[in-house]
């Protein structure tokens, strides 16, 4: 997991950093249902995205970056 984060978190927002993410072609299409994959809550304990959706009405789940 620690690689992953290194690898996530570069230090310049330059193409070679960023571009190895993007793969679109991999995304579930429009109107699928979203796979199931593990959650961390603030407190670091895990969840799943299934086990988030069957407890609240609206559940956001926010991808991305806010640096």
């Amino acid at each position: 997991m620690n690689d992953l984060l290194t690898r996530y978190n570069y230090d310049s927002f330059v193409p070679e950093k960023f571009e190895p993410w993007l793969n679109f072609d991999a995304s579930p299409k429009t109107g699928t249902s979203a796979p199931d994959f593990p959650l961390w809550q603030l407190d670091e304990s895990e969840t799943t995205l299934r086990q988030v959706l069957a407890q609240k009405d609206y559940t956001v789940v926010e991808f991305g970056s806010f640096t």
